[in-house]
């Protein structure tokens, strides 16, 4: 039995019967529902769903079929609809600095099969992750950024992702300030990893600034890139409690662990189509 596997989501003003409009039109398409998740939010009057399915044997129309098929139920819903073919893992550049730690996170995840992603590239402002990202065998690109070239440091960044085909593109502690520009051209399709528990100590040396305040809990935020530094709509966080003899580079090294396991949520729920952003917020259908 040949099974291949898709996502639906569905945006749209809530409405009776609009879970079991789209599940009947899923199984009259020959759709196999794996899961169903729905969430309406009462302060805007959204409803947001999302459907996994099979196709155990075939899809009366294929899935671009089910999509044009679908276009009249979204017209007359006023909303938007999205499919997915989950059959291959989802291309993605990761851009890094000089701190490795989510991005050997990130690899190790790939290469045991928990990330349905493949990586397509690593981008660096410096050479440090150089020999790694070879001895993964991940191709790597050295793009040194000033003030002057950041234009077109950035543009090759949008080349690189174009080229490889890449559908994320993740910040994995990657310590640049991206323009507005380059904000809108990836909006929506680029993750960052904020080393504190957002909206709490933004910018430079978060934990510094933790350490400073005393707090008896630190954390780590993963968030969608947006021209507001820091404020992007938050898709996992983690948390760790600290004592009050802890230091700046215990915090450190504590967060460290928390970054990667915030990121390489996001990534993977990303991935799997789990997030919808609902105005400034995003839902995540774990």
């Amino acid at each position: 039995m040949n099974k291949q596997k898709y996502i639906l989501t569905v945006s749209a003003p809530d409405c009776a019967g609009l879970v079991a409009r789209v599940s009947n039109f899923l199984t009259e398409q020959g759709a196999f529902i794996l899961e169903a998740s729905h969430y309406n939010d009462s302060g805007t009057g959204g409803a947001y769903l999302r459907f996994a399915f099979e196709s155990r044997d075939n899809l009366m129309h294929g899935i671009k079929g089910m999509d044009a098929a679908f276009k009249p139920i979204t017209t007359d819903l006023g909303g938007t609809a999205n499919f997915y073919d989950c059959n291959k893992p989802m291309p993605i550049v990761i851009a890094v600095s000089k701190f490795g730690h989510c991005l050997f996170d990130l690899v190790h995840r790939v290469a045991t099969g928990i990330l349905p992603v493949e990586i397509k590239a690593v981008i660096s402002n410096h050479e440090d992750m150089h020999s790694f990202s070879d001895w993964a065998g991940i191709p790597y690109h050295h793009l040194p950024i000033t003030k002057e070239t950041k234009a077109a440091q950035e543009q090759e960044i949008l080349n690189i992702m174009s080229q490889s085909g890449a559908e994320l593109l993740v910040l994995a502690r990657y310590m640049q300030i991206l323009s507005q520009e380059m904000c809108s051209s990836v909006a929506g399709r680029a993750i960052n990893i904020h080393h504190s528990f957002l909206p709490s100590f933004k910018g430079a040396r978060p934990y510094s600034q933790a350490h400073n305040k005393g707090v008896k809990v630190i954390g780590a935020t993963a968030h969608y890139v947006t021209s507001d530094l820091d404020e992007g709509p938050i898709i996992e966080q983690a948390v760790e409690r600290v004592g009050h003899t802890a230091s700046v580079e215990e915090f450190v090294n504590i967060g460290r662990d928390l970054e990667s396991v915030a990121l390489a949520r996001a990534v993977r729920w990303h991935a799997e189509h789990r997030l919808m952003l609902c105005e400034n917020r995003v839902i995540v259908f774990e």
